[in-house]
């Protein structure tokens, strides 16, 4: 049964730290029960924190990294070394800093790799579909960070998009982005919700509107968030900020964190891992 859970830190220091342990506990978790993880990381200003951080967890010794399989929510149609690339700076935080094999980390193609934005989706379609769970074309990935806009979109998932409303497809190619660059690749909500776990980190008070909205059952069309939910769990980590309106009957029980208890467990969120 799924699981929808707001985690609340007091500010963004303790909601990157408790973030990146609880993903250091997950993978294990993950890697102990089955041969492969899949994981798919984002390119927020929280989420990168986050990759920094946990590059630095001394827990990291027991992971065998050459049975993660790393993969990305959505990217910025650019050059492969241009800076805007998500995973560009992923390799710099975390990749280039553990041993994982380069064949494990599945980036999606850059504008100076392929010849147009509908053969990049389609390329990383066909990269998802090797991986194929059941009769779905991706893998159903066990751990999904993504990241949340003040106007409700995730992945490069917009409100008010013909994207966020595909059902059918697995990868698409996003034009006129709301946010640039405007030309990103994207994941769907039909592979984003095939997920196990999802974790979506918020901070500022910037967000605290948006989240309210998606927790309260806002159409994903206008929130685009709304409409992601993880098959076994979905938790929101938020700060004090981003936490003004949520409901108090969904937040975890003992989630109100300080910054000195970061890396400790929060009880029982999370519980259907």
């Amino acid at each position: 049964m799924n699981d929808r859970r707001v985690v609340v830190l007091d500010d963004a220091d303790a909601l990157v730290a408790a973030v990146a342990a609880r993903f250091v506990e997950l993978l294990s978790e993950v890697l102990a029960g089955q041969e492969i993880a899949h994981v798919v990381l984002e390119g927020g200003r929280v989420h990168l924190r986050t990759l920094s951080a946990i590059a630095e967890s001394p827990e990291l010794e027991g992971i065998d990294w050459s049975r993660v399989h790393i993969w990305w929510g959505d990217e910025r149609f650019v050059p492969h070394d241009d800076a805007e690339r998500n995973a560009g700076k992923a390799q710099q935080l975390l990749l280039n800093r553990i041993d994982i094999p380069q064949s494990n980390v599945h980036a999606m193609p850059a504008s100076d790799e392929i010849q147009s934005l509908d053969e990049a989706a389609e390329r990383y379609a066909q990269e998802l579909a090797r991986f194929s769970t059941g009769d779905d074309p991706f893998p159903h990935f066990d751990i999904t960070f993504l990241g949340v806009g003040p106007d409700g979109h995730t992945a490069s998932l917009f409100p008010g998009k013909d994207e966020v409303l595909d059902k059918e497809s697995t990868v698409l190619p996003v034009r006129n982005s709301p946010k640039p660059p405007p030309e990103r690749i994207t994941l769907t909500r039909r592979v984003l919700n095939a997920s196990r776990r999802v974790i979506a980190s918020l901070s500022g008070d910037d967000k605290a509107a948006v989240l309210g909205l998606a927790l309260a059952g806002a159409s994903y069309a206008e929130v685009p968030i709304a409409g992601v939910k993880g098959r076994l769990s979905t938790t929101f980590y938020v700060d004090e900020a981003a936490a003004a309106q949520v409901p108090e009957e969904l937040i975890a029980p003992g989630a109100y964190w300080t910054a000195s208890d970061a890396g400790e467990e929060p009880g029982p969120e999370d519980s259907a891992d």
